[in-house]
C-alpha cells in the first residue's frame, strides 16, 4: 500500500523554482510514495463563507477537496512573498479547513518547504504556512523543514531534481513525511 501526498506549490509562475522543486519530489519520490502536485490553484476563488455551502461550492474548491480528501499528508511548497505566505497558499488552506472540524486537513500529517530569493529560503512564509495549517487542524511536522536560500543563483544552471545535495534533503522529507502517514503511525 502505498502513501499518497498531496503537493500544492504556492507560486503561479511558469518558471517557478517551487514548481520544480515539487517536481523533483515526484521525480525522487521513494518506493510506495506517490506525490500528486495538484494543479489549479490560481483557479481557486477566494475563500467565502457565503460560497460555501452545499449546492453553491465553486467547482475548483470542490475538486481541491476531494483530491485533498484522498491524500494521505500533504507537502506545502511555500515562496516567501513580502516577508509571509503567498495568498494562493494561504486561500487553498482555508478552502480545506472547512467544514469546519472535518476539513481535508484535519488530522493528517502536513510538512512546509521551499525556496526563496533570499538568504534565508522563506523561513518566515513557512512558517506562516506552518501556523495556517496547524490552525485548519493539520498536524503539522513542526521538524520536518528544508528552505533552500538564493533560489535564483541556486537554480540558475540547473533543475532542482538535478542537484544531488536537494534532491538527497527532499528524499530524507518525503520519507518523514510518509512515515507520519503510514497506518502504522496512526
Amino acid at each position: 500500500m502505498s502513501v499518497r501526498i498531496l503537493a500544492l506549490v504556492g507560486s503561479l509562475r511558469s518558471g517557478s523554482h517551487n514548481r520544480q522543486l515539487a517536481e523533483a519530489a515526484v521525480k525522487h519520490a521513494p518506493e510506495g510514495v506517490e506525490i500528486v502536485v495538484h494543479e489549479g490553484l490560481g483557479d481557486l476563488p477566494f475563500y467565502n463563507e457565503d460560497v460555501d455551502a452545499e449546492g453553491s461550492v465553486p467547482a475548483e474548491a470542490a475538486r481541491l477537496r476531494e483530491v485533498a480528501g484522498g491524500a494521505d499528508a500533504f507537502l506545502l511548497f511555500s515562496p516567501e512573498y513580502n516577508g509571509t505566505i503567498p495568498a494562493v497558499l494561504k486561500n487553498a488552506i482555508d478552502w480545506l479547513s472547512r467544514p469546519y472540524g472535518a476539513g481535508a486537513l484535519s488530522g493528517k500529517p502536513v510538512a512546509v518547504v521551499g525556496t526563496a530569493f533570499g538568504q534565508y529560503g522563506g523561513v518566515w512564509a513557512q512558517d506562516e504556512t506552518r501556523k495556517a495549517a496547524g490552525i485548519a487542524g493539520a498536524t503539522v511536522l513542526e521538524d520536518v523543514k528544508l528552505s533552500i536560500p538564493n533560489s535564483v543563483v541556486r537554480f540558475a544552471e540547473a533543475h532542482p531534481a538535478d542537484d544531488a545535495e536537494i534532491t538527497g534533503q527532499l528524499v530524507e522529507v518525503l520519507g518523514r513525511v510518509s512515515a507520519a502517514a503510514a497506518p502504522s503511525a496512526a
